[in-house]
């Protein structure tokens, strides 16, 4: 999700997504250990976009 969708959306919706995104980093995580993975750059690309939520809710 680029940072122009992320600034359209509301502080609540920001908070909902939030837990979401952290969800799917924790996923990511035990897929990648258990070799589920074949994408290894998404976990990446998840933690950049908590970043940016975090960031537009300071």
């Amino acid at each position: 999700m680029k940072i122009t969708e992320l600034r359209r959306k509301s502080k609540t919706d920001l908070n909902k997504l939030l837990p979401e995104k952290y969800d799917k980093l924790c996923q990511l995580r035990f897929s990648l250990v258990s070799g589920k993975v074949k994408n290894v750059k998404a976990v990446r690309e998840t933690k950049k976009e908590i970043a940016r939520i975090l960031t537009l809710l300071k």
